[in-house]
């Protein structure tokens, strides 16, 4: 009489010990924890192996030469047998596939998960702050046996399983284990090396949908746009910056110059290749030399997708993007201008992330990182998605990401892009697509919330870095220390300086002696932040027009305009930001897919062979913005800062002191083509003056107006004060002048 479906399931039951559902679930690639029912066991006849195999038709123990038992011909083998028997272990398996091929492997399953408890919960409770320890790819050797232990947390997952072309890409050869309630899955699988390709098949619980992702904690990814991972082992870096780490501390009272650069169109090769890492480095180490500024801020390296997105739209918050090389290529150009005496920043967004259904969209069949009501989770200015700030795993994630570039590549500081889109609940929506707080406000507080813990966390971990907000509005305390209520920034981009200042600076003059406000408005808050003054590549975009050509006038008064701005920026109280290719004046807007125009640096006004023009005068006033105390002790401080007359308006002029150091420095700005001649200021003490800095020089490309040797200073009150001078203030030009040191 023939066997009925039930007898054959009783049967493949008593001879393998498993229940007939785990039998089904693991055949239908739908089990959650396979480690439970493979591997290694005791059993009644001393050891028992349960192999899963689903691509073989026979397979052994190879050392044993011991063939097992095909169960159900769904995959699983079995073998009972003497474990004594078994000299090596883990032992290897033999299996041959339906074309005759025999593969030898270890048996995945013959190591258990090692992720201990403590680790789990802490990163569930949101206070694991560097979980690329243990999540994503870690070669290793286990049991010694060479491997990679892989982990992902996937909560809403029934299955995940990691798939690359060391298994064909399928989903059913290696499915992973989840630690019980934790939503962390892990498994070890030998012989994977670094240097494969990898990503997770993910089976959601729910919708029994079937997705492939890359991995969020993945150290290294395809170069793109391709978008699988890359196991990368622990790099073995040896740093040479000691010295430079050492010193790291008082930033509030130093000087702080940036350049900011987007690596792809700063400079090519002479093949017309972009640049990598290394290449770059060198190549920055002589610029900065020649323009004296005191940092690096690159757009963001964190790799990504679009390259239209400029890096913005991060996918791999882990990982340095490719297109310039590896992560310690990387390496090598931070340690290389820190050598060298440079400081190095880098942009990093946790405020959104693009929808690419490779990465962490949807992650696992439902709004993982992202929160999961649209009028919080979706960006309708950008198209992106917006991260959970409420959930714990979500908080671990971004501050691990944060700490992640601080520690392990030594960056001086992060500037994290788009604050205000995080703190606003209504930042770009209409009146009904928002739902108010708790409090019936408009902001944000999970966003709120872990923007404090970011800064309280990367700050008390990696004491002397910093971190720069983005953030355009009247936000309070956006760089006070969280402790007195604030968000505990290190500094804020100060975004009302740059629009009103070239909103100014744009004007014809004939007019700007009606808007001199837009000039003097900032010192009304100047000291109410520790702000940055940012010429960024913002304002050099989506037809904004390059620094000088929005500058009025004919091709003279747009450089001497240019010249003038940079003056006025550099001796105002802040620290300094200049996107790239501004230092020498280029006409076109900036586009990340061409390199700057270098072929400017043959033009006396922008940077002759003899070292002038406009690229001389940056140089100028960096050198002059480190050396004198006067433009930098008090950048955040209301004693650094003097008006000498803001009220000048019918002339379009303004001077004022800077003061630090134990001296002081005077600033005389005029935003008109007429000279002023006689111009008289009050100044402090008796003390003859010296002209130091003239924005007007022939050197630079001016007319050379200004005011040559010792100017004297009268006993003559004047503007509230006892001394004064009368200079020659040169048209669409700005001096500094300090006192001689008798």
């Amino acid at each position: 009489m023939p066997m009925t479906k039930p007898d054959i399931r009783n049967r493949i039951t008593e001879a393998s010990g498993l229940g007939a559902d785990c039998l089904r679930r693991l055949r239908q690639a739908r089990h959650h924890f396979p480690h439970s029912i493979l591997g290694p066991r005791e059993s009644s006849q001393g050891m028992e192996i349960r192999a899963w195999l689903p691509a073989a038709r026979r397979a052994w123990i190879d050392e044993l030469d011991a063939p097992m038992e095909s169960i159900s011909a769904s995959g699983l083998f079995l073998w009972r047998g003497d474990g004594s028997a078994l000299s090596h272990y883990p032992y290897l398996l033999r299996w041959q596939d339906d074309h005759g091929n025999e593969h030898l492997s270890h048996d995945a399953y013959a190591f258990p998960p090692v992720i201990p408890r403590d680790e789990l919960e802490s990163f569930n409770a949101g206070q694991h702050h560097r979980i690329w320890t243990m999540l994503g790819p870690h070669p290793c050797v286990n049991r010694q046996v060479s491997g990679t232990r892989f982990a992902v947390w996937a909560p809403n997952a029934e299955r995940v399983s990691v798939v690359g072309n060391f298994n064909q890409w399928d989903g059913r050869r290696h499915p992973m284990s989840c630690h019980q309630d934790s939503g962390v899955w892990e498994l070890f699988i030998p012989n994977v090396a670094p240097g494969e390709l990898y990503k997770y098949e993910i089976r959601n619980a729910a919708s029994g949908k079937v997705l492939l992702r890359a991995d969020p904690c993945a150290r290294r990814f395809e170069q793109p746009p391709h978008p699988a991972s890359v196991v990368t082992s622990r790099s073995a870096w040896r740093w040479s910056d000691q010295d430079w780490m050492a010193a790291r501390g008082d930033w509030q009272h130093a000087p702080i110059s940036i350049y900011e650069l987007h690596p792809g169109s700063w400079q090519q090769r002479d093949d017309g290749g972009r640049l990598d890492y290394r290449e770059l480095a060198e190549r920055l180490v002589d610029w900065l030399d020649r323009t004296g500024f005191t940092h690096v801020q690159l757009m963001p390296v964190t790799e990504y997708p679009f390259n239209d997105s400029w890096g913005y739209q991060a996918t791999g918050y882990f990982a340095a993007t490719r297109r310039y090389g590896g992560e310690d290529d990387l390496r090598y150009l931070v340690d290389t201008l820190h050598r060298n005496g440079y400081g190095v920043y880098a942009d990093w967004v946790p405020a959104h992330f693009p929808r690419d259904d490779h990465a962490l969209a949807d992650f696992d069949g439902t709004p993982l990182f992202e929160h999961h009501e649209p009028h919080l989770g979706q960006h309708p200015d950008w198209g992106t998605l917006i991260f959970n700030y409420g959930r714990n795993e979500v908080r671990a994630f971004l501050i691990s990401s944060a700490l992640y570039w601080l520690e392990q590549f030594h960056l001086d500081g992060l500037r994290v892009d788009a604050v205000a889109s995080m703190l606003y609940l209504d930042y770009g929506r209409d009146e009904g697509d928002w739902v108010p707080n708790r409090h019936g406000g408009n902001e944000n507080l999970d966003a709120v919330s872990f923007l404090r813990e970011l800064n309280t966390v990367t700050h008390g971990e990696c004491p002397g870095t910093v971190t720069m907000a983005e953030e355009s509005t009247a936000w309070p305390q956006v760089s006070r220390p969280t402790w007195l209520g604030g968000l505990g920034f290190s500094m804020k981009w100060n975004m009302g300086w740059m629009n009103d200042t070239l909103t100014y600076m744009q004007m014809d003059p004939v007019h700007r002696h009606f808007h001199h406000d837009q000039l003097t408005f900032a010192l009304h808050y100047a000291f109410t932040e520790n702000f940055i003054l940012p010429l960024s590549h913002d304002e050099v975009v989506h037809g904004k027009r390059s620094i000088v050509e929005k500058m009025p006038g004919d091709r003279w008064q747009k450089l001497a305009n240019t010249r003038l701005l940079y003056c006025c920026q550099f001796s105002f109280p802040g620290k300094k930001l200049l996107f790239m290719g501004n230092e020498f004046g280029v006409y076109s807007e900036w586009d990340h897919n061409v390199t700057l125009d270098w072929s400017l640096l043959s033009s006396h006004e922008h940077a002759s062979r003899e070292q002038g023009g406009l690229l001389a005068m940056v140089r100028d006033l960096n050198h002059l913005y480190r050396s004198l105390p006067a433009l930098h002790a008090h950048d955040f401080e209301p004693e650094g800062f003097e008006w000498i007359d803001c009220h000048d308006a019918d002339q379009s002029v303004l001077s004022y002191l800077r003061l630090g150091g134990g001296s002081h420095a005077v600033v005389v700005l005029n935003f008109t083509p007429v000279p002023r001649r006689n111009y008289r200021i009050g100044v402090p003490g008796e003390s003859p003056y010296r002209e130091i800095f003239n924005s007007d020089s022939r050197f630079y490309g001016g007319s050379d107006l200004g005011n040559g040797g010792l100017i004297r200073t009268w006993h003559s009150p004047w503007m509230g004060r006892e001394h004064c001078l009368e200079l020659t203030v040169p048209p669409l030009g700005g001096i500094i002048l300090t006192p001689e040191v008798k």
